[in-house]
């Protein structure tokens, strides 16, 4: 059965007959024009179905050349005699075609498949959405459009924005930053780190101390307290509370290594 296909090209007449459409079917084995002729008439094809599949991600142009890829291969392997319209055959070809892009070439880490087709599709809808409202959908929208779980939609955002992740040696994107790299801005030099080992040693020290001591201690040296403000807070005299702190410090003392 002869293909069905009409398509308008630049042409003398106008509208390309279905019987000149059929015969370009027939030479494309053979001749090399012909299957070129059949390419370039569906090129604007593939380019509506590449505009669908744009992102931040990767530049038009780029999806424009898989897109064709797709239209060549959709070219070589469509049969007339089946009585399918030739689009409607190169449509899943081409968009194939397009998120094994995706998925293999444009992220460095890998995510199931399922995923990879799930952000395509939301792409489509945010960029139907954003048309129809004037705006950025939200989750909630995007989800009601495509009648699933809006956990799937926020799962599918998290995974297209940690596709790409950054090198920690690169340079940040703003003139005016005074780091030259996130391994200088992400993370910061901890102020207590030099001493970590005085306070673990000193941890150790007071694992033996009575529920009172404890508190003496740590209200003389971490509040700043008074012996005076000590003792009134415990009710106890004030030489009661020094001869507590002589006695805890020196077991404190025995059990901490001497210094070098």
């Amino acid at each position: 059965m002869e293909s069905k296909v009409q398509t308008r090209v630049d042409s003398p007449n106008g509208i390309i007959g279905l019987a000149e459409e059929s015969e370009l079917w027939e030479r494309r084995e053979t001749d090399v024009e012909a299957r070129e002729e059949l390419v370039n008439r569906y090129l604007a094809f593939a380019k509506s179905l590449a505009v669908r599949y744009r992102s931040q991600a990767e530049s038009l142009d780029d999806l424009v050349q898989v897109a064709s890829l797709g239209l060549v291969n959709a070219v070589n392997r469509f049969d007339p005699g089946r009585g399918v319209p030739f689009i409607a055959f190169a449509s899943p070809t081409i968009t194939g075609e397009l998120k094994r892009h995706f998925r293999d070439r444009t992220s460095s880490m890998r995510l199931p498949r399922s995923l990879y087709d799930r952000i395509g599709q939301i792409d489509i809808v945010v960029s139907d959405l954003t048309s129809q409202l004037n705006r950025d959908p939200s989750a909630a929208e995007i989800a009601a459009e495509m009648n699933c779980p809006e956990s799937e939609i926020t799962e599918a955002f998290e995974a297209g924005q940690n596709r790409h992740p950054v090198s920690l040696d690169q340079t940040p994107g703003s003139a005016d930053d005074d780091q030259n790299s996130p391994a200088e801005w992400l993370g910061r030099e901890d102020s207590n780190f030099d001493t970590a080992e005085s306070r673990i040693m000193l941890r150790s020290a007071m694992a033996d101390l009575s529920g009172e001591e404890k508190m003496v201690i740590n209200l003389r040296f971490q509040d700043g307290m008074t012996q005076s403000e000590i003792a009134d807070r415990i009710g106890h005299s004030q030489m009661h509370v020094s001869r507590m702190l002589k006695r805890i410090l020196n077991r404190m003392e025995d059990r901490l290594p001497a210094a070098a």
